[in-house]
């Protein structure tokens, strides 16, 4: 049984693994005839790729993108996309010594416990690198949502890292771009640099954060009831994403403090449809999009891979201290922002289609 593949109509599989000769993706379902090379998808990947910074995994990898199939003369031909990216810097060797050690807060126990043996190479399926998949199928996604439905626009960007919270009041969307953590907040970014360091070089440790990915633009009428929400989609999506442990749409777990009267989104009409004054939804009602912003957050734990010595066992049940060497994100919340907004894309495209095919876009006269 397979569960590599994602998504209804617009689907994706990955393979391979985090030290192996390459990974890579299989778009399926993408429309004839749209215009599609590398360069389209490139982008993407350069925003997720590692060794830019020093606040990131050292690891340098290229993540060159090749497109193998369903391409001819610069445009998609309805089959199968195959998508391919080399890995060029493994080291294997640094998980010599734990090749028989579970390490703690990491897959390789039930990976053991599941299939009876493990990749102890960097995590093999379970590592964050499988995401770089993700990202060059996602901009084959973008690529049809600009065919499709070319205002929506997506951005991520950290909202959180550890106890340091960005001051909404400070919200920059011109900011996110112009640092090494994607933040809307330039004065909390600066503080975010100097913690990191600190955690990377003298406290051996690392720290979790948060991620918010906002759709501008997205059409109402997307997604359907009960099992077809567009929410339960995303959230599937975004919880799908290595060390993902928690995912909110719209105001998410904050609702539970809420009143009826604060939650509640008031209705209004507008010059060009129903506005609404507030947004706590997340731009989805009933599984289905309402035409404002669509909002997603979610969390990611801390990187397990530290230099902080902790306890585990070994294969054969004795116990031993795990240090885990090698290259690793200290935060890896940096480079899951690419990674959240691919899934978004993923997830849009899908849906918008799956509209297609049922609706044909049509529409609920309002006014």
């Amino acid at each position: 049984m397979s569960l590599n593949t994602f998504g209804h109509l617009f689907r994706y599989t990955t393979w391979g693994e985090s030290h192996g000769p390459a990974l890579g993706a299989t778009v399926d379902g993408c429309p004839p005839g749209l215009p599609l090379t590398e360069a389209d998808l490139q982008p993407w990947l350069d925003k997720r790729r590692p060794g830019q910074n020093k606040n990131t995994t050292q690891r340098q990898e290229p993540d060159a993108v090749e497109i193998l199939s369903g391409v001819f003369e610069g445009r998609t031909t309805g089959t199968p996309i195959q998508l391919m990216i080399r890995n060029t810097d493994q080291r294997s060797k640094d998980y010599g010594d734990i090749a028989q050690t579970f390490r703690p807060g990491h897959a390789d126990i039930t990976y053991h416990q599941k299939y009876g043996l493990r990749d102890p190479r960097g995590g093999g399926r379970s590592s964050a690198r499988e995401t770089a998949a993700r990202v060059a199928a996602g901009g084959v996604a973008r690529v049809v949502l600009g065919a499709l439905a070319p205002q929506i626009s997506i951005k991520g960007y950290m909202v959180q890292m550890g106890a340091k919270v960005i001051d909404r009041a400070r919200f920059d969307w011109d900011a996110i771009d112009q640092n090494d953590f994607w933040c809307p907040d330039a004065q909390v970014a600066a503080e975010w640099e100097d913690y990191l360091d600190y955690l990377r070089r003298k406290d051996h440790n690392s720290v979790g954060a948060m991620i918010e990915v906002v759709a501008r633009d997205v059409p109402a009428g997307l997604g359907a009831p009960i099992y077809g929400k567009l929410d339960s989609d995303l959230a599937s999506a975004m919880m799908s994403i290595n060390a993902v442990k928690g995912v909110e749409i719209g105001d998410g777990m904050a609702v539970a403090a809420l009143t009826g009267r604060e939650n509640a989104d008031e209705i209004f009409v507008g010059p060009e449809g129903p506005v609404y004054g507030s947004n706590h939804a997340g731009g989805i009602l009933g599984g289905i999009s309402t035409g404002q912003d669509v909002v997603v957050r979610f969390s990611v734990k801390p990187t397990s891979s530290i230099l902080s010595p902790r306890a585990s066992i070994r294969i054969d049940g004795t116990p031993t201290e795990v240090v885990t060497k090698g290259r690793h994100d200290p935060c890896v919340g940096i480079r899951a922002v690419p990674v959240g907004e691919a899934m978004m894309a993923l997830v849009l495209a899908d849906h918008l289609l799956l509209d297609r095919g049922q609706t044909g876009g049509v529409r609920g006269r309002i006014g």
